[in-house]
């Protein structure tokens, strides 16, 4: 376990790269992402600044920030909350990635080494290894690791900064479809898939299972929310 000043030294480095409103905003994005957050939920700066012990104006630019990046709504004389995703949105977002990954894929595959293999394999195992301990609350953040990682893995930059953005707003509905009806398990076989496709350096395969795999998230979505109506209009009658 690291000493109390390892990690004082620690916090003192991420402070030194970043600004102290960048790292509220980075930890408001990990709450939204671990689900603390929720769609629709209403952020306020009092409770922001007991929570992460700074004062209110950081959190104030933090908000900016997150608007900005479509993660929260700012409203007049009712305060700021974070954004819910329409249907339209959802599905246009999945347009997107699924035109990105398949691009990473396609890039990616060729030049990836042996030793990026190994260490996508070994994300894979695990979140095989969490979802046969029944850690399910672990894999959402694994996963979005997985996928973080190819983008990474292929040197581009400006594509990483662009997944990242569009990651973020889907972060703000992902969960309810990929642990709808097994999705999980699906998943991960399907990051297995993505893996031994681009240990074979085939590109277009790579691509191929990239796009397909948003595909089939883009379906457990939908399904998920086919089935949150039905619940919905039952609990109305």
């Amino acid at each position: 376990m690291p000493s109390r000043s390892a990690s004082a030294l620690a916090q003192i480095e991420i402070l030194q790269s970043k600004s102290l409103p960048r790292v509220v905003q980075d930890e408001i994005v990990r709450l939204i992402v671990a689900g603390e957050f929720e769609a629709g939920q209403k952020l306020t700066e009092a409770d922001l600044s007991a929570r992460l012990g700074v004062s209110r104006g950081p959190i104030r630019e933090a908000f900016r920030g997150l608007e900005e990046a479509g993660l929260i709504r700012l409203t007049k004389n009712r305060g700021v909350f974070v954004r819910e995703i329409t249907a339209v949105e959802a599905d246009e977002l999945y347009d997107v990635r699924a035109g990105l990954d398949e691009l990473a894929g396609r890039m990616l595959a060729p030049p990836i080494t042996d030793a990026q293999v190994s260490e996508l394999h070994g994300l894979v195992d695990e979140m095989e290894a969490g979802l046969a301990r029944q850690e399910t609350a672990d894999y959402f953040p694994r996963n979005i690791r997985f996928h973080d990682r190819i983008v990474e893995l292929v040197g581009n930059g400006k594509l990483l900064a662009i997944y990242r953005r569009v990651m973020n707003e889907m972060h703000l509905m992902r969960r309810r479809g990929i642990f709808h009806g097994g999705g999980i398990f699906v998943s991960n076989q399907e990051h297995r898939a993505i893996v031994d496709a681009l240990a074979t350096r085939d590109g277009d395969e790579a691509a191929r299972l990239m796009r397909a795999h948003v595909e089939g998230g883009r379906d457990r979505f939908r399904r998920a929310l086919a089935a949150a109506e039905v619940r919905r209009i039952a609990g109305d009658s």
